[in-house]
């Protein structure tokens, strides 16, 4: 009797749980809608500026390709993912999709269909954004050029292939919701915090992920890896010689760059190549948000970055040769001493200022930064120029340079320009970046739609 009773206790329990997980798992499919297309122009434009902070193209357009049409190799630790068609094409598009299947996949991440989504589509962050703004954003997805363009099937190892998994995947790390303000900040903070958390999903660059690809909220900020660059850590561990303000993050997301700062690359040059369209107010909001998050500087540091800007500003362009007395000699006797002169010297001691003149690497974070995988993509790949405009630009060096070389080069300037620990392993970084065993997307300074193929993927 009492072995009847476990069993049917034990029935029970598998019967509600399997109850549970197929009404997480299975979600309904929404019927297919055409939108009638007459939305107010206000609420396109209103779209299209959200868009921009989103960064949409960037993942949904390859480049050279059908603005929005999908088809973006997106690599991840657990295999290839490929961004989805997101204009209104009925047939491969989410011409069909009406505005409640919209919101649910930026609320929930479930598309149309009720299958659920991959979170390389941050919608982590998006179940922050408000469903007004959503609806600006359908708005203005929905009049964009309808393309056909079948979507690629994922490259994902088994069992990640299985959609139903990402339901636990969402138990365990999606918070949803939208954007709470908190009163205790400055209506100016709190719409930067939407913009940044939400649409922006700046942590999703620039947060470490957990072994199941989760942002590690313990960390948030503390730097993260996209397209084969590094993403600095924006917060108070940042490696940047000269602290980051309001100010300095304003200009540089307003233009691509900043004086003591340098200019963006690789996935950075798509995100403020897409913000250089937004108000003011909202590139002053980020900023305020970001700085915040950024902390105040420990006054030692303050007193360094003080040191360095004085030393900058009453600098003349330095001697070139290996041998000048202004480095020490340990440094000028490093084999890597004659490449900088003959490679570095003539762009980044030329005094130039920016976007046009080379940074003087006493400001480089790249030089700064504890992984040297980004200087490695820059001296490989150089800076492509922007298509039709002026733009900062700066040559490649793979093709004269060997591994060794490129890994000489980037330990003198290590050890002339910055302060920190040698760097370890650089000559077998170079060569896999070099040979696409690390991938890396590089592109121009505006960074949209007219972006070279990626360096050293497959096509």
């Amino acid at each position: 009797m009492r072995g009847t009773r476990l069993l049917i206790a034990l029935i029970v329990l598998v019967a509600v749980a399997a109850a549970g997980y197929f009404t997480l798992v299975r979600r309904p499919e929404l019927p297919a809608e055409r939108s009638a297309g007459n939305f107010d122009p206000a609420l396109v434009a209103q779209g299209r500026a959200l868009a921009a902070v989103g960064n949409c193209i960037a993942c949904h357009t390859v480049p050279g390709g059908k603005a929005f049409a999908g088809g973006l190799a997106l690599p991840t630790p657990f295999g290839t993912i490929y961004s989805t068609n997101i204009t209104p094409d009925t047939e491969t598009g989410i011409g069909t999709w009406s505005e409640a299947a919209f919101q649910r996949s930026m609320r929930e991440g479930v598309d149309r269909a009720g299958r659920h989504l991959y979170p390389a589509f941050p919608y982590d962050h998006f179940t922050l954004v408000t469903e007004a703004d959503n609806r600006a954003l359908y708005a203005y997805l929905m009049t964009r050029e309808p393309v056909r363009q079948e979507a690629k099937a994922n490259e994902l190892a088994f069992p990640l292939n299985f959609r139903s998994l990402l339901a636990g995947w969402k138990l365990a790390f999606l918070d949803s919701g939208e954007f709470r303000p908190d009163p205790a900040k400055s209506a100016e903070w709190n719409r930067g915090a939407y913009l940044t958390e939400g649409l922006g999903h700046c942590g999703a660059c620039h947060t470490p992920r957990n072994r199941l690809g989760a942002e590690d909220s313990a960390q948030h900020f503390a730097g993260g890896e996209a397209e084969g660059w590094q993403a600095y850590a924006i917060n108070e561990a940042s490696h940047a010689p000269i602290p980051w303000d309001r100010e300095a993050l304003a200009f540089y997301l307003r233009n691509g760059w900043h004086r003591l700062h340098g200019v963006s690359r690789g996935p950075m040059a798509e995100v403020t190549g897409n913000l250089a369209g937004l108000s003011d107010a909202d590139i002053a909001a980020i900023a305020t948000y970001v700085a915040d998050r950024m902390g105040t500087p420990s006054a030692e540091r303050k007193q360094a970055a003080d040191r360095l800007q004085q030393q900058i500003a009453g600098s003349t362009p330095a001697p070139t040769q290996a041998d000048s007395q202004t480095v020490p000699p340990a440094v000028a006797g490093m084999p890597g001493a004659k490449l900088y002169a003959a490679a570095c010297a003539t762009c980044h001691e030329s005094g130039r200022a920016q976007p046009y003149g080379g940074l003087d690497f006493r400001l480089s974070t790249a030089v700064h930064a504890p992984n040297p995988q980004n200087i490695v993509n820059v001296t490989l790949f150089g800076l492509p120029p922007a298509d039709g405009e002026a733009s900062a630009v700066m040559p490649g060096f793979a093709a004269s340079l060997s591994d060794e070389q490129i890994a000489d080069l980037l330990a003198y300037m290590r050890a002339r320009f910055a302060s920190g620990e040698p760097w370890r392993d650089v000559t077998d970084m170079v060569r896999k970046t070099r040979s696409g065993e690390h991938k890396v997307a590089v592109r121009p300074a505006d960074g949209i739609e007219r972006a070279p193929a990626n360096v050293g993927a497959e096509e």
